[in-house]
Order: C-alpha cells, then structure tokens, then sequence
C-alpha cells in the first residue's frame, strides 16, 4: 500500500463522525490539520493516544492545528469512546476503510511477531492547503503525541 509524504495532496474524505454529523477535509482548509489513524477505540493503547491528543488539544490548536482522529470503528462506538474518554476534537468513522487505505494507513503490518493486515497506527499533518507537511507510519501510541509536538516545534 502507498504512503503519503511530504508534498502529496491529501486524499479528500467525507466520513461520519462520532456526533452524528459528518465531516469533509477540505472544509478544514485555511488550517494545518492532524489527522491520525488508530486501530480501535477503546482499547488501551489507542485509548492512551486519544487522551494525549486530548490534553494536547488546546496548545495544538494555539499553534494554529485542527486535529481528527480516523479508525474504522462504528459511529456507535466512536460516540462512547469520545464521551468515555471527555474527547473534544471530531472521531471520524471508516468502516469500509477506503480512506485508510487512501492515506496508506491499512495494510500488512506486524502484531506479535505475526503479518497481519489492519489499521496501521498513522499521523499524517497537513499544511493550510491539504498538502501532506509530515507523514509517520506504524507510531507508537505511547508518547507519540510528545514526539509529533517536539517535530511541530510545539512546547
């Protein structure tokens, strides 16, 4: 599966969100936008990652970020998760999971020591015009939201 980097245009998405509404990328255009990937809500690891997301949400959006979270989970859930979790910021769902693909975010990947084809952990950071700034594959869920803002340049 192809990756985005640097330079790329985003692939454009219009996908339901955790609020019952829907959210399109290009109405987020004027904004430099993070948008991550994550296997499933709820579980440990993408919990711990939403929530460093959300305690990071108020200096990301200081320096100008909007940030959305992609996985391929029902709007159920994800409205759950986001009210478990007190997440602020659009969970966006991709139950047939073309946008994960679209952005290189589902494919082989490595589980216990096995192949196995999912979700791959992903964060893609556009500029003000859909253009891919950063693309990074297979992150860690634990202390990637500190990484993505020492890479930013975000104290």
């Amino acid at each position: 599966m192809p990756r985005l980097a640097a330079g790329d245009t985003a692939p454009e998405f219009t996908l339901p969100t955790a609020d019952g509404g829907s959210l399109t990328l290009s109405d987020l255009r004027g904004r430099r936008v993070i948008v991550y990937f994550y296997p499933a809500a709820g579980t440990p690891g993408c919990t711990k990652q939403a929530c460093d997301f959300r305690d990071s949400l108020a200096s990301l959006q200081g320096a100008g970020f909007a940030v959305v979270g992609v996985s391929p989970d029902p709007v159920a859930k994800l409205a759950a998760f986001a009210a478990d979790e007190h997440l602020t910021f659009p969970l966006v769902s991709d139950e047939s999971r073309g946008t994960l693909e679209a952005w290189g975010a589902y494919g082989e990947k490595q589980l216990y020591g096995k192949t196995v084809t999912g979700v791959i952990r992903s964060t893609v950071v556009l500029d003000a015009d859909g253009v891919v700034e950063l693309a990074q594959y297979n992150v860690r869920a634990t202390g990637h939201v500190a990484k993505l803002r020492r890479d930013l340049g975000i104290a």
